[in-house]
């Protein structure tokens, strides 16, 4: 079941990824060139073709987030939840003095 919906997930992101890079840039272009001479808001203009893949990479992305929740959710189920307030034995400190017989402030007589 992981293999299967690590192999969707992988097709999802190689999707995810081309739908992105077919995307028009908007961000120089702002201002320059005006509108379309067709006057028609269709399927095929311009419009609607970012539309589509505007709503193609949302779509996408949600998939793509389910998927990785998905995998994480398997990736984890087969472990049990532990907490610091379960274990029987303190914790070990570096602070502790050792007791090996030699006094621990030396006196000058």
């Amino acid at each position: 079941m992981e293999n299967i919906l690590l192999v969707v997930h992988l097709i999802i992101a190689i999707a995810l990824v081309a739908v992105v890079l077919l995307q028009r840039s908007e961000g120089g272009a702002l201002g320059m060139g005006g509108g379309s001479a067709g006057g028609g808001m269709g399927m095929f203009s311009a419009r609607g073709a970012a539309n589509a893949l505007t709503r193609t990479t949302a779509i996408l992305a949600v998939l793509f987030l389910g998927t990785s929740l998905a995998l994480a959710i398997l990736a984890g189920g087969g472990r049990e939840a532990e907490s610091i307030f379960d274990s029987s034995q303190p914790a070990a400190t570096d602070s502790a003095p050792v007791n090996d017989g030699s006094p621990a402030v030396p006196t000058t007589e």
